[in-house]
């Protein structure tokens, strides 16, 4: 059997890019169990009220979706069960000293496979004020317009 090359997105956080300021981002591996790389595969899986968070040195995923397996039997995981991100120690040091920072959270962006290995993408991330989020509607609906006019002239 061939092993997969390539990346295969299974999850976005849209909603993250919306409420947070992204800064810095990492990729980081996850331990699964199997049933929840087989349903992974499926494509099954919801990250929009997924965080993350340190538990002494170690760097935990929370609240992130994944569904039981339906073909899985007595050794199927629970839905929303803390996973493991694995990182690199000086990367682990560098994420706690900024979310020691105030404002700062760790938000996971993507769940992707990497060639057939589940990855996460998560981001430091400053949460954005009301007003923050209303402007950058605003500017997406005006480069919305502007584009729409600009096509129409040049066909027109």
């Amino acid at each position: 059997m061939p092993k997969e090359t390539g990346r295969k997105v299974i999850a976005t956080n849209r909603k993250a890019r919306h409420e947070y300021l992204i800064g810095d981002t990492f990729e980081a591996g996850l331990a699964l169990m199997g049933t929840e790389v087989k349903s992974l595969r499926e494509g099954r899986a919801n990250l929009t009220d997924g965080f993350a968070s340190f538990d002494g040195d170690e760097l935990w995923l929370e609240a992130v979706y994944i569904p039981e397996y339906l073909n899985g039997s007595w050794t199927n995981h629970s839905a929303r069960r803390r996973r493991k991100l694995l990182l690199h120690r000086a990367e682990l040091t560098k994420i706690a000293h900024k979310t020691r920072e105030a404002g700062f959270t760790i938000v996971p962006l993507q769940l992707y496979f990497l060639d057939g290995r589940a990855k996460v993408e998560v981001a430091l991330a400053k949460g954005k004020r009301e007003y923050d989020k209303r402007q950058a509607l605003r500017e997406a609906q005006d480069n919305r317009e502007a584009l729409r006019a600009m096509r129409e002239k040049n066909l027109g």
